[in-house]
């Protein structure tokens, strides 16, 4: 049971009138508790592993970035695994973490850290794009899988993943790619061969919705360069999440307020055409714009609202607001901790300079938060 729900369950429909998007939170809904505070690096990423570890990530998208992985140890980020291989090598691309975008633990305590290989949205480095496992008890990296050519496009950006080990001979992994040039799509990974393939590529459901245009606080968010006309923000599939009992994957494109479904069997099923696929594909309705999805090992599906602030739950067919305050500017990635909580990070993507014409409106620190859902993480193994 949630304490700290709203105790009026608003359908999407009704909360996502044209008048409510946009709206700045006036007041706060549910106990939102500060996890941790950064005052240097913008940090996107957020795992909580089984025993208590949170893990961050900070992308390399313009801020000084020392360590683009981290452990948060007595309320301070340490570089994880080390600082040497946090060192951007693109000699060795497979070598060293060069822009990280995601770190999930997987259900056999390991952490994998995604690496987009694409520091400031650049092409992705080639040979860099990849999957790195480091095992929790020895922290020590126990695989890498670097992702092949025909997966990563030029303009692929890989953004999330999520984990079934009871799949094939060491399981399987789905990501997203959130291309902001070129098109979205979903990935999937054999982790035990390294083969991965992409699925729903150009899709309407891993695209940007082309009638999309965010507000927040009021003001339309667009792209806004020092110089030159203000452009539409377009990023592709991003958030991702894996139902409770493994049969269902969830995503939805950042420039979008749906949420999209489909079977995990027939994704990776590839005797199932992409267009045939496409049919089963099942839109959840007006969720909220949301970056980063979580799910929990009672059923339930978590994404934020971005632009009003909000933290929302799709339970029984209906979404919900947990959380709502001022303090949740830009809620991105969220992960469910085996403590009863959902962590997520507030960073204010949407101040940085690139949407206000060169001007950082950024104020540190941005925030881990976390809220009480008394429920834990999937875990499929």
């Amino acid at each position: 049971m949630f304490r700290y729900m709203m105790t009026t369950a608003l359908t999407a429909a009704a909360l996502y009138s044209t008048a409510g998007v946009g709206f700045a939170a006036e007041k706060t809904i549910g106990k939102i508790e500060t996890v941790a505070t950064f005052s240097d690096a913008m940090p996107t990423g957020v795992s909580v592993s089984g025993d208590g570890r949170i893990f961050v990530n900070y992308p390399r998208w313009g801020d000084n970035v020392p360590f683009t992985v981290a452990e948060i140890v007595n309320g301070k980020a340490v570089a994880y695994p080390n600082a040497e291989i946090n060192k951007a090598d693109p000699s060795k691309p497979a070598k060293s973490f060069l822009s990280v975008q995601s770190v999930v633990v997987d259900p056999a305590n390991r952490l994998w850290i995604l690496d987009t290989a694409a520091p400031g949205f650049q092409a992705p480095i080639v040979g860099g794009a990849k999957m790195v496992a480091i095992d929790l008890s020895t922290n020590q990296i126990v695989k890498t899988i670097v992702f092949p050519a025909d997966v990563i496009l030029p303009s692929t950006y890989v953004n999330d993943v999520r984990f079934d080990l009871r799949q094939g001979k060491e399981g399987v992994a789905y990501l997203t790619d959130s291309s902001v040039t070129g098109p979205g799509g979903l990935i999937v990974v054999d982790i035990a061969s390294g083969k991965a393939f992409r699925r729903l590529t150009g899709d309407k459901t891993t695209s940007p919705d082309p009638t999309f245009i965010p507000v927040i606080d009021g003001q339309k968010l667009l792209n806004r360069p020092k110089s030159g006309k203000p452009t539409p923000f377009n990023v592709a599939s991003d958030g991702i999440a894996l139902s409770a009992d493994g049969e269902t994957l969830y995503y939805s494109p950042l420039s979008s307020r749906h949420l999209y479904s489909v079977s995990a069997a027939a994704l990776r099923d590839l005797s199932i055409s992409d267009s045939d696929l496409a049919k089963q594909i099942k839109d959840w309705g007006l969720k909220g714009a949301s970056d980063g999805l979580e799910a929990d090992d009672k059923g339930r599906i978590y994404g934020g609202d971005y632009e009003n602030h909000r933290v929302r739950v799709l339970e029984r067919g209906k979404w919900k607001t947990i959380a709502q305050s001022p303090e949740i500017q830009w809620p991105d990635t969220f992960s469910t901790g085996s403590d009863g909580y959902l962590y997520f990070t507030a960073n204010q993507l949407d101040r940085q300079p690139g949407f206000h014409e060169g001007k950082d409106l950024r104020k540190k620190p941005y925030k881990l938060l976390r809220i009480k859902i008394d429920a834990g993480p999937v875990l499929l193994k």
